[in-house]
């Protein structure tokens, strides 16, 4: 489902890493490890085709990946349920189609009960559900996650890890940066420390600024 190949990628302008290679198959897991500004996020994004490589390859079915950062992504202005029919057409979902997709997302996030409030009036933990349970009808099989559980109680890591068993188990594939233990004893680890770029040569010294 995705082949990167000696992949080396940077951020403003400066290598973070290189050298990476790895393969996903339907139904896998992969957790991004390292510290803060290891290049987790950068890497991610790279996948996503969101900023070019240095070097190195990357191949993906088109159209098969969606990417999740940072934001929640949602219209202040659209109830639950509104916002996950809007996301579901801008994904070619069919609505009323996909009306089972977005009652499928409800209920794998616990948001029934707000499913008619306006996004504007949930709480951050809230809105985070609603961003992850756009995942699930997007229609993609691959999922590339920065970060997913932020703002997220204990209960609510527990769904979202459901959700993304329920995607793996059918023929789904991830990626994620994460701090939390999601109980996926199943999904790889990639440790970025190995593959820290070295530092390259940027140009010769001018002996005009000695």
């Amino acid at each position: 489902m995705l082949k990167v190949q000696n992949l080396a990628v940077a951020r403003g302008g400066v290598a973070l890493l290189e050298g990476v290679s790895f393969a996903l198959m339907p139904g896998a897991a992969l957790v991004l490890r390292g510290p803060n500004g290891a290049g987790k996020t950068t890497l991610l994004r790279t996948l996503a085709g969101l900023q070019p490589p240095l070097e190195g390859e990357v191949v993906v079915e088109g159209e098969s990946l969606t990417y999740a950062a940072h934001a929640d992504g949602l219209k202040a202005m659209l109830t639950v349920t509104e916002n996950l029919a809007f996301w579901a057409r801008v994904h070619g979902v069919a609505v009323p189609g996909g009306a089972g997709a977005v009652q499928a997302a409800l209920e794998a996030m616990n948001l029934g009960s707000l499913r008619e409030r306006r996004a504007a009036d949930l709480s951050a933990g809230q809105k985070r559900r609603l961003g992850l349970a756009r995942l699930m009808v997007t229609g993609r099989r691959l999922w590339l996650l920065d970060e997913p559980t932020v703002s997220l109680d204990a209960a609510s890591v527990g769904l979202f890890a459901a959700m993304l068993r329920l995607h793996l188990a059918g023929g789904g594939a991830a990626v994620l940066a994460t701090h939390i233990d999601l109980g996926l004893p199943e999904a790889g680890v990639l440790e970025l420390g190995p593959y820290r770029a070295k530092p390259r040569q940027t140009g010769a010294f001018d002996e005009a600024f000695a």
